[in-house]
């Protein structure tokens, strides 16, 4: 049953398709009754467990379960001691939260323009932006599709950057160089919705440097040998860990990973199919230098001629249909906190082109090929009457 709280546009009803729904079965609410029946909802072996594998699935020295993943971030900046007056370049396209905990944590976000193509962080572009102020790169894999990550290490290596790996869109994605979270100082995988690994909120950090690891951990939560008492601490943690629950429901989907991954890929071959000519907008890139791809939604992009408000008559349409699509991406640089920076509507060209573009259709595992078949029916109905878009390439 669709959440009551998501409602069309039209009818005030939740939306037939809607854009994600967790793959869920009896063996998670199983996981989750047995927390349930037991002692400890805080903290306990489920969290460990899960880091414990996560981290030994990507061959990482130490893997952090946190309440999510700009805090896990938020708290990576502040033990690397960057904060007022340092700079951190990322990217202003896809998941809004990487900014915030730049904000949080007190330093300047600098934004870089991203690949047309990929959606990425430019690593040449985001070369130009460094200063001797520049503490940190962020680069995302956006929506799954893998960053350059052989040129955005070498370059954080020269400049000797913090590189962050934002991985939460894109968990099974691999580049030529090896899998998603394996490249940055640190990695983040986010378990909110629409991730494949979904536990309502929670998130891992992955990282090699075993001193980084433990002291974001102190920033985070009490030690368990300080649990015994409701006040003893030898550090003022934020108490943003991950409980038992989360952790387990995330672990039990986390053990049947690749099998969530094919079942989402058996939607996107669906979508691929019946994307094919279909002039005017075009079907998710990947790259020469990307293996495989896990996507986040099935983001689609309108041709050239469309405006930013063509997408939203297009999205208006669907959304009359009763089919829950989103804009994929509200560009960073133009929202307000940022814009009180002094940043402004042009000042990343790509960015802001792509983003006027950029549609999310529903995707994930119990989408059926009829209502794929609809939705794209519907996707080329709605550009007809917007205006016929040519080719984004």
């Amino acid at each position: 049953m669709a959440p009551r709280n998501v409602v069309s546009i039209a009818t005030g009803e939740p939306p037939q398709i809607l854009l994600c729904d967790p793959d869920l079965t009896g063996d998670d609410l199983a996981a989750v009754e047995a927390i349930l029946r037991g002692p400890r909802l805080g903290e306990g072996a489920c969290v460990s467990a899960l880091e414990k594998a996560f981290a030994a699935r990507l061959g990482r020295a130490s893997g952090l379960a946190l309440a999510s993943a700009p805090l896990a971030l938020f708290l990576a900046l502040r033990a690397r001691g960057i904060g007022p007056g340092d700079e951190v370049i990322l990217p202003a396209h896809g998941f809004r939260e990487t900014g915030h905990a730049v904000l949080a944590a007190g330093a300047t976000p600098v934004f870089a323009d991203i690949d047309y193509w990929a959606g990425t962080l430019s690593p040449t572009k985001a070369a130009d932006k460094i200063t001797p102020k520049t503490r940190a790169l962020i680069a995302a894999n956006a929506a799954g599709h893998p960053a350059d990550w052989p040129a955005l290490r070498a370059l954080a290596d020269a400049h000797g950057l913090f590189l962050v790996e934002d991985s939460c869109e894109a968990i099974g994605s691999r580049h030529k160089a090896g899998e998603v979270g394996t490249f940055g100082d640190i990695a983040l995988f986010d378990f909110a919705q629409p991730g494949v690994i979904c536990c309502g909120e929670g998130a891992m950090l992955v990282t090699d440097d075993l001193d980084l690891s433990m002291a974001i951990r102190r920033l985070a939560k009490r030690s368990l040998a300080e649990r015994a008492s409701v006040s003893a601490t030898t550090a003022p943690p934020l108490a943003v860990g991950m409980g038992e629950i989360a952790a387990a429901l995330a672990l039990s989907q986390f053990a049947r990973l690749d099998v969530l991954l094919e079942r989402r890929r058996g939607v996107q071959a669906m979508y691929d199919g019946f994307m094919q000519s279909f002039e005017g907008i075009k079907p998710p890139y990947i790259g020469p230098d990307v293996e495989e791809v896990h996507w986040f939604l099935y983001i689609v992009h309108l041709g050239t001629r469309f405006s930013k408000s063509g997408r939203d008559a297009i999205l208006e349409d669907l959304a009359k249909e009763d089919i829950e699509a989103h804009a994929y991406s509200s560009p960073l640089h133009l929202q307000r906190a940022y814009r009180e920076l002094g940043w402004k509507k042009g000042d990343l060209f790509v960015t802001e082109k792509v983003a006027d573009r950029a549609i999310a259709l529903p995707f994930h595992a119990h989408l059926t090929p009829e209502q794929i078949a609809f939705m794209v029916a519907r996707l080329k109905d709605a550009s007809i009457n917007t205006g016929a878009g040519a080719a984004i390439y």
